[in-house]
């Protein structure tokens, strides 16, 4: 089944409600980090960005701890590690000096990190829920998917029957590069396809633009398993790259925010 993008939808809905109760309460009172409210949001997005580095990690290496499908958990994941760190943004105030400069700068490399991982993910991986695509089910979902096309091409007004076997010629060439390069590439390259699509079937009269919208979904599923099959073996490789860097990433993050904890408490509570 097609990815959603429910964990990000969600997480983008949450971002902006905690951005309305912040602009509220920054039109009531300054916003400091030092305040009761500024504490109490930096807390609850560091126990969730700790939960985002531990929870699901665990949840994949200790064999015990197998409650709920791999999926929830990595969607979890991905809420977490946006929504935890936009609250500890808020928790600084937007200001950024000294160690917590360096933490929220760590933060934001790392969530930007995290959305690499999950788009080279997804191009591995059918979905969040971790089954991993094979070459053989993507030629066998391609070779459906054009007797389908062509199935559906029967009968249909011969300007959308032109805009189909047209199709070719709105795609670009598919790069076949190795490297990072070619999966932006790719990702560049679907975007413009849906662009062009979009294009030529708004050109169509209204009529036949309401018999091909089913037609264009399918052309765009095509195209996107065209993408992925020629990205294949590159994302498998660059995957491995990823979690050899974003790990290293995650433990300076979390040892730049315990210092910053510890000395905040120190500073605050401890000294005399």
């Amino acid at each position: 089944m097609e990815d959603r993008k429910t964990e990000l939808k969600a997480a983008l809905l949450t971002i902006l409600l905690l951005s309305v109760v912040y602009i509220v309460y920054a039109r009531i009172t300054t916003a400091r980090a030092s305040s009761l409210f500024g504490h109490s949001i930096g807390v609850v997005g560091f126990l969730l960005m700790l939960a985002t580095e531990t929870l699901y990690s665990l949840r994949k290496r200790w064999r015990r701890l197998r409650w709920g499908r791999m999926g929830r958990w990595l969607a979890v994941h991905i809420y977490m590690g946006i929504v935890g760190p936009y609250m500890v943004l808020m928790h600084s105030a937007w200001k950024f000096r000294g160690l917590a400069g360096l933490a929220m700068l760590l933060t934001v490399v790392v969530v930007c990190s995290g959305f690499v991982g999950r788009y080279i993910y997804t191009t591995v991986h059918r979905s969040l829920a971790g089954a991993e695509v094979a070459e053989d089910q993507l030629r066998t979902e391609l070779e459906t998917l054009n007797e389908e096309i062509d199935r559906r091409l029967a009968g249909q007004p011969e300007a959308v029957r032109h805009l189909i076997l047209q199709d070719a010629v709105l795609m670009q060439p598919v790069p076949v590069g190795a490297g990072a390069g070619a999966l932006v590439a790719n990702l560049w390259d679907g975007a413009i396809y849906r662009w062009r699509l979009r294009r030529a079937v708004d050109a169509l009269p209204p009529l036949e633009q309401a018999m091909v919208r089913e037609m264009e979904r399918l052309l765009r599923q095509r195209r996107a398993l065209q993408l992925r099959a020629v990205t294949l073996g590159t994302a498998r490789g660059l995957l491995g790259v990823w979690h050899t860097v974003h790990v290293p990433l995650g433990v300076a993050l979390f040892t730049a925010a315990f210092l910053h904890i510890l000395f905040a408490l120190y500073y605050a509570t401890l000294s005399f």
